[in-house]
């Protein structure tokens, strides 16, 4: 849990900062969103990769290599001294964060070989992933309050160097015995396949269809094709084709990346709506922003008892996406001041998510032996990437197109484009012209709130439709057989 926790924290870690690194380092309008997005996008495009190393070289190796990388690239990040060794150092954290995450899922797959326990360990893990993103943005308020930026990442180093102590003792190793060469070839194929893909669509909510976005994604898409053609043909495939005949893994990566969609989706709507729809203040909205993550504590073990005590698993998900689905009607009778409503919303589709991440993925981990555990983390969490971005691009898509047809005529290009824009131009007009503009902002931005709404809630409930349909047949099994008993003969 503990490098999990500071994997996720650093994704938001950064939102309180960005000012003061600005004004102390003076990055470029480039170099800012570099510094901001860099984590991410390596972090993505890694996964898939150090997933299938961890499988060769040892998960326990691979995660105290990273935790020593991690601390060294946050020791850099936090006394850096110009933009270009920023950027630099939140590369490495990517890199260390890609070597941690498919870990810690894949020593969960080998420590925990009761059913049961495995269930339990892996809906903690799915909460600690979910809550540290939220943790993350609060303690990067509170440090920036009372000391410099670069405590922000200094943060890492108590608890990295706890697990590079205690992790040779307590983590026991585990590897495939017989993974066979490592395909050289897919890695740079992987990387080409995932960022321009994921680069093109975080980057359409905010900037539009932009031909050079949809070319980076059609590009990716290339890569992507030139990548699955790579592993079914390659001898030793860095991810092999078999792990999706297994019966219900391809299921559960696509109903985790739909899970994923769902909530980055609504994370995109209820961060800027507290903050400038109800005008609240950075840290107050990520303040608030932590209630809802509450009902997350509960709803994975709660999932994880209804299976155990002989739930189908299909009806526990697809009432998962039910749940989430109420979470977004709700957001779509929200008005320009209906904070608790929001807030309620975005608990309770948390809350339906978890319980489907959670159990898609003790079904993908339970399907697969364990010898490959690590490269099937790798794959669902960078599906789980790839949904995240979707959510953000199509939602976020249609929320700004109804943003733009409900603002007046009257209001000036920038003005339509953005509620951040209106708000700024607003805060320079006098008097009730400056009112009128914010309101009218405002309100554009809940009715396209709302619009994304109804999209994310016909969608979850398509969802839960699916899941019903595909996971009913399926029953728990067990991909490693024990040995067989020895057999004693009388002479």
């Amino acid at each position: 849990m503990l490098p999990l926790l500071l994997v996720s924290m650093d994704v938001s870690v950064l939102y309180f900062a960005i000012p003061q690194i600005s004004a102390d380092l003076e990055p470029s309008g480039t170099q800012q969103l570099w510094i901001f997005d860099m984590y991410a996008f390596v972090l993505a495009g890694l996964l898939m990769t150090m997933g299938s190393i961890g499988d060769r070289v040892g998960r326990r190796k691979l995660l105290l290599v990273g935790a020593a990388a991690f601390g060294a690239a946050s020791l850099v990040a936090a006394y850096a001294n110009s933009p270009e060794t920023l950027i630099a150092a939140r590369a490495v954290l990517g890199i260390g964060g890609a070597t941690l995450m498919p870990s810690t899922l894949a020593m969960i797959r080998t420590l925990f070989t009761d059913p049961g326990q495995r269930a339990k360990a892996i809906g903690m893990w799915s909460a600690v992933m979910t809550g540290g993103v939220a943790l993350g943005s609060v303690m990067s308020g509170v440090l920036v309050e009372h000391f410099w930026w670069g405590s922000v990442f200094l943060v890492n180093l108590p608890a990295m160097a706890l697990l590079l102590l205690l992790g040779p003792f307590l983590l026991p190793e585990s590897r495939n015995p017989a993974p066979g060469r490592f395909d050289l070839l897919s890695v740079p194929l992987s990387m080409a396949a995932v960022l321009p893909v994921i680069y093109g669509i975080k980057e359409i909510p905010s900037q539009g269809w932009n031909v050079r976005y949809v070319v980076s994604v059609t590009v990716g898409l290339l890569f992507a094709a030139l990548f699955v053609h790579r592993q079914r043909t390659a001898a030793s495939p860095m991810l092999p084709p078999t792990l999706f005949r297994g019966r219900g893994f391809s299921p559960a990566v696509a109903l985790n990346l739909l899970s994923s969609f769902a909530m980055m989706g609504s994370a995109y709507f209820t961060t800027q709506y507290l903050q400038s729809v109800l005008g609240k203040s950075s840290m107050e909205a990520a303040l608030w922003a932590l209630l809802p993550t509450v009902l997350v504590g509960v709803a994975a073990p709660v999932a994880a008892r209804l299976v155990q005590r002989g739930v189908n698993r299909a009806y526990v998900v697809a009432g998962g996406f039910v749940f989430a689905a109420c979470g977004y009607g709700m957001l779509t009778v929200a008005g320009t001041d209906s904070m608790w409503l929001v807030l309620a919303a975005a608990g309770v589709i948390a809350a339906g998510i978890v319980t489907v991440m959670s159990q898609m993925m003790d079904l993908a981990l339970g399907t697969v032996p364990a010898p490959r555990a690590g490269t099937a983390s790798s794959v669902l969490e960078t599906g789980a990437e790839f949904g995240g971005a979707l959510g953000m691009a199509l939602l976020g898509s249609i929320g700004t197109a109804v943003y733009r047809h409900e603002m007046p005529a009257s209001a000036s290009g920038g003005a339509r484009e953005t509620l951040g824009a209106a708000l700024a131009e607003a805060r320079l007009l006098p008097g009730r012209a400056g009112e009128s503009l914010a309101s009218a902002a405002r309100d554009a931005f809940t009715s396209g709130m709302q619009a994304a709404a109804v999209a994310g809630t016909l969608l979850l409930l398509a969802a839960s439709a699916l899941a019903a349909t595909t996971l009913r047949e399926l029953r728990p099994q067990n991909p490693d057989p024990a040995p067989a008993a020895p057999t004693h003969s009388r002479h």
